[in-house]
């Protein structure tokens, strides 16, 4: 359990990290954050204290105290370190490690450490790291966004690693109003030719699973839709299932075993499906329903990770480059910071992005429409 005293100390600290108290701008009274804290004023005056003895934070006679401008102190430090943080939303599930492992490869033969974090795609963690980068300055920063495709409530800590000059670029989605150097996959087109490919096996009731808090997936439903549009073919509501990261082990499943329930006629005879992850779930809810794929249902995968091939159907999938943009993420990183030493800021412009083609991987777990 945290201190009042440490409560309040930690505040200041992420007001001081997200922007809202800048260099040598004076801080809120002893009272304001009494009556904030509701805590004493020897709370208060512990918790000043300690920061100002740590120095982020400055006390002028008769003036107040103050926010200490600690670019200065570490501007040094920060180019000698040679370190460089990579968040990404996990660590060692799915495709991230083969991204992870792409990127360490590189940066330590250029001499770098690497620095992990792992938001599990939640925003108070994706803060907590944000301050700890801040706080420690590394040369460069790594970042795969937490649910891309919602409002972010971190964006001042990305204001300030600008301010602080410490570059960043972000992969695999991006926040849009930062205009970040980003470098994705082009998952509009990858859900366009995992839904066309059904189309062209004759499949017209296709159901799509989208994650719909991050980018990746809105993109992906956008490619379904435009697929349907290009062939002429009517897009049902009730084929479109969204759900989001808390959902992501029970929406889908329930949702798809509802659809089986309904009478034959009247189910989809190919599923497209957010990625392999959510697919391999998919084809457990078929295997239990007793449905033979690809002969009574395809099922179409993305991002053709190790799991499209475990199973005893193999995943048709769309690619995604892992280890590939880890590496080239890494290397633009450290051009970014070599370039950005010694500049005023970091330029970002929506012209700064590098995306990759996905293509299909086809395999046995799509096939013609039955008669």
């Amino acid at each position: 359990m945290q201190t009042k005293y440490s409560i309040v100390k930690k505040a200041i600290k992420s007001q001081i990290l997200d922007g809202t108290f800048r260099p040598h701008q004076k801080i809120s009274s002893e009272s304001e954050l009494m009556k904030e804290f509701g805590v004493s004023r020897h709370t208060v005056r512990l918790a000043i204290g300690d920061l100002v003895n740590q120095g982020w934070l400055y006390r002028e006679q008769g003036a107040g105290t103050f926010c200490a401008d600690r670019t200065k102190d570490t501007s040094q430090s920060f180019v000698d370190q040679k370190n460089i943080a990579l968040i990404t939303t996990y660590l060692s599930d799915y495709i991230f490690p083969s991204i992870i492992r792409g990127a360490e490869s590189y940066l330590s033969k250029e001499g770098y450490q690497v620095s992990l974090f792992s938001t599990n795609n939640d925003h108070d963690m994706e803060r907590k790291f944000l301050e700890k980068i801040l706080m420690q300055q590394f040369d460069g920063v790594i970042i795969e966004p937490t649910r891309s495709a919602i409002s972010n409530p971190n964006i001042n800590y990305y204001l300030n690693l600008e301010r602080q000059h410490i570059p960043y670029l972000m992969i695999n989605a991006y926040y849009d109003e930062l205009e970040p150097f980003h470098i994705v996959v082009d998952d509009e087109k990858g859900g366009l030719i995992q839904t066309e490919h059904v189309i062209e096996l004759g499949h017209r009731n296709i159901i799509g699973f989208f994650k719909n808090d991050d980018i990746q997936g809105t993109k992906r439903m956008k490619g379904y839709l435009k697929a349907h549009r290009k062939h002429n073919i009517e897009i049902m509501p009730n084929n479109i299932v969204t759900y989001n990261t808390e959902e992501k082990s029970s929406k889908p499943i329930d949702m798809l075993k509802q659809v089986l329930s309904e009478p034959e006629a009247k189910r989809p005879t190919a599923i497209v499906c957010y990625n392999d992850e959510l697919a391999i779930k998919l084809l457990d809810v078929l295997r239990e329903a007793q449905l033979k794929v690809p002969e009574d249902i395809s099922i179409v995968g993305y991002d053709d990770s190790f799991m499209a091939e475990l199973t005893e159907v193999k995943l048709t999938t769309v690619t995604h480059p892992k280890s590939e943009m880890g590496e080239l993420a890494a290397k633009v990183i450290l051009d970014m910071v070599k370039k950005n030493r010694g500049a005023k800021k970091q330029q970002n412009t929506e012209k700064d992005l590098i995306r990759f083609d996905p293509e299909l991987i086809i395999r046995h777990s799509t096939g013609p429409l039955k008669g």
